[in-house]
């Protein structure tokens, strides 16, 4: 007799399961494409993407193109990069309902060097910034190459340019990747946010008072104009002239700032007003030390009454610093023959940003020029204050009237002399301030009998920075013309600096409602294998990996098998 398992009932009860279970995987997997259903099972949560990131995106009403100009024969670490940035426009698409769309571009495909030169400067006009990287031939050499680690952002016309791929040079390679890969979701969004606002942030360079001008302040307002629109003007001792600004700069004004003035800013900060501050209470003309030196002199602001009541001191003194950057000199060689050499100039002090703060994590380190030092003052519980920048281990502080001259960068400095550390150069406030003006007669100052003066203000935030170089950037000059020059590089080594970055961050903080910029706090493993055990260990792994598989697969169906026959025999012959 036959048995029950061969028997045609039995044959078609298994064809009927076997069925049901597929049908079923298919509609389950159906199901979840449909819900997007995704899990992340990383420690890190990497491919999870924010609150604030889901809502905008959820909310968009236009279609975004994204070209991603990192493709080709690049490196393995690049490739790790684009991988990542493919994974998060993804990751856009899905939590957009597909209203985001990207391809990736290849900027040195073809032959044609004429050709790709062409593309090059086009995309260097357009805002992305190249790198050169060393890349093996076909014959076991090597070639340099030229990548665009960016990407242009188009919604409704309008482009943007993104440069994710994050470059500081004291850090190692592997940690700048990561640190790119941890910035994506930021820099993707933050620019999304901006185009697709309803409406645009305003803020207001303050002129009147010496100001920096237009031309020393045109790479970042070039730069800030991706994300504000921004105006300049005076503010005349016209209280509320500012209300309609979300921030407003002050960079580096050389006049005595008047009481009027100070009014309107104070009221400005009562009212939820925010304001950057670049100061400095000692004058150093800098033009002088092509003659070989120059001084520096006191130089108050009539600011330090005001900016003690919200809780810091700009201290009256020039930092030198044995970090620090190189200027150029001449000196002579052989006897009478001229030579270029570059030596370390301690008034050129290389900050270091804090790491633990959205504004300055994964930061450049920032150049200073003859920069002052700030104190936090006041034990106001209302008021939290973060050091965003500071000097180094080895750093000293010279009162005015001081001379300076060149001949300081030939000599060996005294490491004993540079015996103070971590000097404040940029601090954040936040939390709710008291008038300046309190307790004062106002009207006099308004030519207003019945302005009320407001004593307290709302929750707000200001960034006090001792140094107003920090935001000038070079200008060339070539007869009558003027040519900013891009803000935190080296005209001669053109290594980058974090002035550009810095800046832009500072406006992004203090104006952001959304909680974008917490994003710039995301933290990812850098899960590097162990060299050691790779040498001593490959072959165990070689084996587990190849064989692993094929007899996890082996022994399943065997399993399987002898689970069906025991099931279907014990039921009887």
């Amino acid at each position: 007799m036959e048995s029950s398992v061969n028997s045609p009932k039995m044959r078609m009860k298994s064809w009927l399961h076997f069925i049901y279970t597929v049908a079923a995987v298919l509609l389950a997997a159906s199901v979840i494409s449909v819900l997007h259903l995704r899990l992340d099972l990383t420690e890190d949560k990497r491919y999870t993407l924010s609150v604030p990131t889901e809502e905008i995106l959820s909310e968009l009403k236009s279609d975004i193109f994204i070209q991603v100009f990192l493709d080709g024969d690049i490196p393995i670490p690049l490739k790790r990069l684009k991988r990542s940035v493919k994974e998060i426009l993804d990751e856009f698409r899905i939590a957009s309902g597909h209203r985001i769309d990207y391809e990736f571009l290849n900027p040195s495909e073809g032959s044609d060097v004429k050709q790709r030169e062409t593309q090059y400067q086009y995309l260097i006009k357009k805002g992305l910034m190249p790198i050169n990287i060393q890349a093996s031939d076909a014959e076991g050499g090597s070639t340099r190459k030229i990548v665009f680690p960016g990407m242009i952002i188009n919604c409704n016309g309008i482009e943007v340019p993104v440069n994710f791929l994050k470059n500081n040079q004291s850090l190692f390679y592997e940690q700048n990747i990561l640190h790119s890969v941890e910035g994506l979701e930021y820099e993707l969004i933050q620019t999304i946010a901006t185009i697709t606002a309803d409406t645009v942030y305003k803020v207001a360079f303050i002129e009147g008072h010496e100001e920096l001008n237009e031309i020393e302040t045109a790479d970042i307002t070039l730069n800030l104009a991706k994300f504000f629109t921004v105006d300049r003007g005076v503010i005349g001792g016209k209280t509320g002239i500012l209300d309609n600004y979300a921030a407003v700069i002050i960079a580096g004004p050389e006049k005595e700032i008047g009481e009027q003035d100070k009014l309107v800013l104070d009221q400005y900060i009562m009212n939820g007003g925010k304001i950057l501050w670049l100061i400095e209470e000692v004058a150093v003309n800098q033009d002088s030390l092509v003659y070989g030196s120059t001084i520096g002199l006191y130089r108050p602001l009539n600011l330090e009454d005001m900016l003690f009541r919200y809780g810091a001191r700009v201290n009256p003194a020039v930092v030198q610093d044995l970090e620090c950057f190189t200027i150029r000199l001449m000196v002579m060689s052989g006897g009478s023959r001229q030579q270029v050499v570059d030596a370390p100039w301690v008034y050129y002090p290389v900050l270091m940003p804090a790491s633990d703060h959205p504004i300055t994590r994964n930061l450049n380190r920032v150049k200073g020029e003859f920069v002052n030092y700030i104190d936090t003052v006041g034990l106001d519980g209302s008021v939290s204050k973060k050091v965003l920048l500071h000097t180094s281990d080895y750093s000293r502080t010279l009162s005015p009237p001081l001379m300076i001259t060149l001949k300081e960068a030939e000599t060996i400095p005294d490491e004993q002399l540079f015996n103070k550390s971590k000097l404040p150069v940029a601090v954040l406030l936040e939390g709710t301030f008291i008038s300046a003006f309190i307790n004062r007669p106002v009207n006099m100052l308004t030519g207003d009998q019945n302005f009320t003066l407001k004593k307290e203000s709302r929750e707000t935030k200001m960034i006090i920075v001792s140094d107003a170089d920090i935001i000038r950037n070079e200008v060339r000059r070539t007869g009558t013309e003027e040519t900013p020059l891009t803000l935190g590089q080296d005209k001669y080594t053109g290594q980058v600096f974090g002035n550009r970055d810095f800046l832009l961050n500072c406006l992004n903080w203090l104006v952001d409602d959304k909680g974008i910029m917490e994003l710039r706090s995301r933290e990812l493993k850098l899960r590097i294998l162990n060299l050691t055990r790779v040498k001593n260990e490959k072959l165990k792994w070689q084996f587990i990996n190849t064989l692993g598989p094929l007899i996890i697969v082996l022994m399943s169906g065997l399993a399987y098998n002898y689970f069906r026959r025991r099931k279907y025999t014990r039921h009887g012959l």
